[in-house]
């Protein structure tokens, strides 16, 4: 039986816990365990999460760039080091939004900040989507949408589920993502250049490259890769807050079409919001507001067939 084991951190492993629910019985020292289509998945207090069955792979791959952070310091991956005094330097940065959640698309953006506009983007709060609040996100997205060179792509769930069901795993979506909005921000600054690209890194850049090949343009000039890149450059900092931002105007536009509040994340809410819509539409409506192969699409038609 094929096999994967991922490690995450504690934030993740409720993350997944949420995602995929909490049976009657564990295994011992578990704390989540379901079974989805192909794959059975168990996560451990240890933050060990193991996939077993024919779609392991596929399964652990949505939580591609989720795993836990190395113990060490270190903000770049193994064998990669960024070159001295990287934060003041001009950089292209890319991040992207909307992968662990069950509604809405994935948003990614890539930004550049020259060095002379540094100091400006601190003074700004610019910092790590993440660690705003949605009001405080939109206010600086809106100041950052007139400062700085930036692309947005926006892959809504009707595509993204065609790519998912040709067999393209997350993590070649991201990477084909990134790839795209790196190139158009690229063409968009000639004739002038950044002295280095930043990508959050969401998967080894080995891997990141092969999810590429076949592309018919590879951004792979001066490139580096880097956990948690909102910390080492502003201009990862500055792409994840205007990837929030498309975000966040994508859940209300779907929110708008839904006819109530569509929640973000992938817990019990996700859940009994796609029961509603199946119950005031139908089941095939799931295709344009969700990502059809979380597990949260299963637990929504047993909620709907009174399982639940």
């Amino acid at each position: 039986m094929s096999h994967t084991v991922l490690v995450v951190s504690n934030k993740t492993l409720q993350k997944m816990k949420d995602h995929y629910g909490v049976p009657a019985t564990l295994p011992a020292g578990a704390v989540f365990a379901a079974k989805v289509d192909g794959c059975s998945v168990t996560g451990y207090r240890s933050g060990k999460v193991l996939f077993q069955g024919k779609n392991a792979r596929q399964e652990a791959e949505k939580w591609d760039g989720q795993t836990a952070e190395p113990k060490t310091k270190k903000i770049s991956l193994p064998g990669v080091h960024l070159p001295e005094g990287f934060s003041g330097m001009s950089v292209a940065g890319s991040d992207e939004v909307g992968t662990g959640d069950y509604f809405g698309p994935i948003t990614v953006v890539a930004a550049y900040v020259e060095k002379s506009q540094i100091a400006e983007l601190q003074a700004l709060g610019v910092r790590d989507s993440k660690d705003m609040k949605d009001p405080e996100t939109i206010l600086i997205a809106k100041k950052l949408l007139k400062a700085i060179p930036y692309s947005l792509l926006i892959l809504r769930n009707e595509k993204y589920n065609d790519l998912q069901e040709s067999g393209m795993s997350q993590g070649k979506i991201k990477a084909i993502l990134h790839n795209q909005a790196l190139g158009k921000l690229l063409d968009k600054m000639q004739p002038q250049k950044p002295e280095a690209v930043l990508v959050d890194q969401f998967a080894e850049k080995t891997v990141y490259y092969r999810h590429l090949k076949g592309q018919k343009r590879i951004i792979e000039e001066n490139v580096f890769f880097s956990t948690k890149g909102e910390s080492v450059h502003l201009s990862v900092a500055a792409a994840s807050i205007l990837a929030r931002y498309v975000f966040l105007k994508e859940m209300d536009t779907l929110s708008e079409k839904a006819g109530f509040a569509i929640p973000k994340g992938a817990g019990p809410m996700v859940d009994k919001a796609a029961a509603r819509l199946i119950q005031t539409y139908n089941e095939s409506v799931l295709r344009h507001f969700t990502k059809l192969h979380f597990a949260n699409t299963e637990k929504a038609k047993r909620i709907v067939r009174g399982g639940m």
